[in-house]
């Protein structure tokens, strides 16, 4: 009989639950409102009937999960199942593997949500028949997720791969981080938006004020929409930033490749293109027959709740 499983992907604004066959087969899904100022209790509470509803929606019963996958924002203690920190969600030590396995009866696995979405990516999407890795995502923030030899890889204490605080430029602008400089202060969609209002207010000829009607409006796409010197100036920079963070990365670890994801990596060839020529020009290892290749993620939101789904196919 097929095997299926829950995978939870648990953020700041959206509960989002699908159930999952072994290869990464949505079959019914389940959304919510996280209301993430609300006590860690009753988030969790939607959480269980989110699960039961996507399991509902795919025409099984709980008889037919294995188990239980969850990924969350912050970092995590993966042995006592506890959030250990999640600021966006204003928790700490925070038990949800408890909770939500004592409410479904099914083997609760927890991970960093985006190390979720890389394994997700990895055994479903984009890293397909690779074993080395890394995911980027490109968003709020930027959140990392790396896959060596086909595990997880979490550091010692499972709180690595926060590549987005890499400091890329010392001294620079202060993080929430509490460091100076840190690569998602320069490279994050928040970080284009900050940049292209910046250069719309000193530049106002600029037709970059044609595509929105307030600086409200910018969003992490509104430079790359625009034809003129200033839009160009501001990608190029951005560019320059993104590809500077990546090689670092491409320094440390040399995976087959790197996947981005978040609503920037839709802009596909105006920004693989050039990082890609980045990395083969400044990358240590250039003068190698090899490169890593940095493609666009292809499971878009889905990375997260298959990633989760399959979390017992790394159990430790």
């Amino acid at each position: 009989m097929p095997k299926y499983y829950i995978g939870i992907d648990l953020g700041g604004t959206n509960i989002a639950v699908a159930v999952v066959d072994a290869e990464g087969k949505i079959y019914g899904r389940s959304k919510r409102k996280t209301n993430r100022t609300r006590p860690c209790e009753e988030i969790f509470d939607d959480m269980v009937l989110c699960a039961r509803e996507a399991v509902e929606n795919s025409k099984l019963t709980m008889d037919d999960i294995e188990c239980v996958g969850v990924g969350v924002p912050g970092t995590t203690d993966i042995e006592k199942g506890t959030i250990e920190y999640a600021s966006t969600l204003g928790m700490k030590d925070a038990p949800v593997r408890d909770h939500i396995q004592n409410a479904l009866g099914k083997k609760v696995y927890i991970e960093n949500d985006a190390n979720a979405a890389a394994w997700g990516e990895f055994l479903a999407g984009s890293g397909l028949d690779t074993d080395n890795m890394i995911m980027i995502t490109i968003g709020t923030g930027i959140g990392g997720g790396i896959i060596e030899n086909g595990r997880i890889l979490g550091g010692a204490y499972g709180k690595g791969a926060e590549v987005g605080h890499m400091v890329i430029c010392a001294g620079g602008e202060e993080c929430t981080c509490g460091r100076r400089g840190c690569f998602e202060m320069y490279a994050s969609a928040t970080a284009l938006i900050r940049q292209t209002k910046k250069a719309m207010e000193e530049n106002p000829e600029s037709k970059l004020w044609e595509k929105v009607n307030t600086l409200d409006e910018v969003s992490g796409r509104t430079a790359f929409s625009a034809d003129d010197d200033v839009a160009k100036t501001v990608v190029n920079n951005y560019l320059r930033y993104l590809s500077e963070g990546i090689i670092d990365i491409v320094n440390v670890f040399q995976p087959e490749l790197i996947c981005l994801g978040g609503g920037i990596a839709g802009e596909g060839d105006k920004i693989l293109v050039p990082i890609n020529e980045a990395i083969s020009k400044y990358s240590y290892a250039r003068h190698s027959k090899k490169h890593t290749k940095v493609i666009k993620a292809t499971l878009g939101n889905d990375a997260g709740i298959i990633g989760a789904a399959l979390l017992w196919k790394n159990e430790r």
